[in-house]
């Protein structure tokens, strides 16, 4: 077992948690459609984003549902995805997975915004993350971070986690990056040493970018 041994399952649970909070909690209604699907594709990270080094490609999205917390459930009944497309990447170390969803109307994404990115989706993203990541890990912290508005619908989130394996302890990042550009939500979710936050964190703001550039949905 290497020495990010805990990498890898913190960055499953990551993608799970990401699209989750990206898409809100509950069931949206899902009608893809060809023209729809097309732009989700369009945008979606690519190996060509990454530079060497790098393995993956486009997975299926999951659209099945999202995170139920007691004080945590806006409604989404009324939100309807025509388009959707998903890709996870990964490097000695290093997972990013990127989901790209495209609603019915720009409106449904204003809407979607104001009922999920309120302060009580922290406690429970993070509650969330703890119940996942069992008795070899721990999270230290898990809170909003300040990210550049790259469009007006803007949010980034860190976890510190704690991974302990064969007798070594090691922090192991969490983040997730949430934007929202006219029909179009977009989550960009990374996995890495603590030690790498800096290079983690000028990767995320120029992958975002690129990302929202594409959208044209």
């Amino acid at each position: 077992m290497s020495r990010w041994a805990g990498t890898a399952a913190a960055a499953t649970l990551l993608v799970v948690v990401a699209g989750a909070a990206a898409g809100g909690p509950g069931r949206q209604k899902v009608e893809l459609n060809a023209a729809d699907q097309a732009a989700a594709r369009a945008v979606v990270l690519r190996r060509s984003d990454l530079g060497a080094g790098w393995t993956g490609g486009r997975i299926k999205p999951d659209l099945s549902g999202g995170l139920t917390c007691p004080s945590y459930h806006p409604k989404v009944s009324d939100l309807v995805v025509t388009g959707a497309a998903s890709s996870e990447f990964r490097r000695t170390g290093l997972a990013l997975a990127n989901e790209v969803e495209i609603f019915r109307t720009a409106a449904m994404v204003s809407r979607d915004w104001r009922r999920s990115i309120v302060p009580a989706a922290v406690p429970c993203l993070r509650r969330t993350l703890t119940k996942g990541l069992g008795a070899q890990a721990r999270v230290v912290s898990f809170g909003r971070i300040p990210f550049p508005r790259v469009t007006a619908h803007t949010a980034a989130f860190r976890g510190v986690v704690e991974v302990s394996a064969l007798g070594r302890t090691v922090r192991v990042l969490l983040d997730i990056v949430l934007v929202g550009r006219g029909r179009t939500e977009i989550s960009l979710d990374a996995t890495a040493p603590a030690a790498a936050a800096r290079a983690v964190s000028a990767a995320e703001r120029r992958l975002a970018r690129a990302l929202v550039a594409r959208a044209r949905a």
